[in-house]
């Protein structure tokens, strides 16, 4: 089989695109390496077909499509505080790249789109855990752009017959995470700043919480999503986590046990767009694509803990 994967230079698609090669499957990547790295697919740029290009191209992804049995759609512009700063690019990137990968699929009759969606649809809603029945409540321009490219993947769905599947993340972590520069994710931040034995930034008091996920869950979720019965494939969206909450102060001090180090974190203002508490209820992954987590959070700290030692 052939297999697409849009932003496969990124964190979590260059993970992926290894798991799919382990199966023994072709690998695609598209990527315009804007946020994505070079570096990520190394050890593995003889194995796959890279095209470099933008999502937004539409003759670019017609090339990257032809031929592919199924797309795995992780290529967006992140970050809810990039998005708050530059909404318009945030929209263009994540929405129309999105809308312009539909179409490619369906008019090269690529059938299935397993597109990584965002818990951040949920917004700030009290309920807990987010059950995907709730509303999508987004308070960001990210989670705005996430939420309406979960109504195209259903819309797609229902016009015109093709098996699209949204697969919520929850807070993914783990390695070729990028640690470095404003928006980078909580974990590789924290972890960086205690191997250079400096103050980590906490943005809040630190009591916010997250269904952290290890990249293994999520790549093994898009497999199970691949192999999905066609009922199943219907646009609408399925939470991936593990149904554990933790909180950043939490985090602080498993790091201080493991790293064996007492670092002061340096707490700065709430960010506008950002969610206090965020949990998920796992049972309609379970139900549908028979998801469950491999691998917890204290296990996937330490394996991100070792792998940022032997490569920052």
């Amino acid at each position: 089989m052939r297999y697409l994967i849009t932003g496969g230079a990124g964190f979590i698609g260059s993970n992926l695109a290894r798991y799919i090669l382990e199966k023994g499957h072709e690998v695609v990547v598209l990527d315009n390496f804007a946020t994505g790295k070079r570096e990520n697919l190394t050890e593995i740029i003889d194995k796959i077909t890279l095209i470099e290009g933008d999502i937004r191209e539409k003759s670019v992804v017609d090339f990257a499509v032809s031929g592919c049995s199924a797309i795995f759609h992780q290529g967006a512009l992140g970050s809810v505080p990039r998005s708050v700063a530059d909404p318009v690019t945030s929209h263009d990137v994540n929405v129309n790249g999105t809308l312009t990968v539909l179409q490619s699929a369906r008019e090269f009759n690529v059938k299935r789109i397993i597109f990584a969606a965002s818990s951040s649809a949920y917004g700030e809603q009290a309920e807990s855990p987010k059950i995907e029945t709730m509303p999508a409540l987004p308070i960001s321009p990210y989670a705005a752009s996430k939420a309406s490219c979960e109504a195209y993947l259903q819309a797609y769905a229902a016009a015109y017959k093709m098996e699209t599947i949204s697969l919520r993340y929850f807070n993914v972590f783990g390695p070729r995470q990028d640690p470095f520069g404003a928006y980078a994710a909580v974990i590789p931040a924290f972890v960086s700043a205690f191997l250079k034995d400096k103050q980590p930034e906490v943005f809040g008091d630190g009591e916010q919480t997250r269904d952290f996920c290890y990249i293994e869950n999520v790549c093994y979720a898009n497999w199970l999503a691949a192999n999905a019965a066609p009922e199943n494939c219907d646009g609408r969206p399925m939470n991936i986590a593990c149904n554990a909450a933790v909180s950043l102060n939490q985090i602080l001090n498993k790091l201080q046990q493991l790293m064996q180090k007492t670092i002061k974190p340096i707490y700065k203002p709430e960010r506008a767009g950002d969610v206090k508490h965020s949990l998920a209820d796992i049972t309609l992954a379970q139900k549908k694509i028979g998801y469950k987590p491999l691998v917890y959070f204290n296990e996937g700290l330490e394996k991100a803990i070792n792998w940022y030692k032997e490569n920052l």
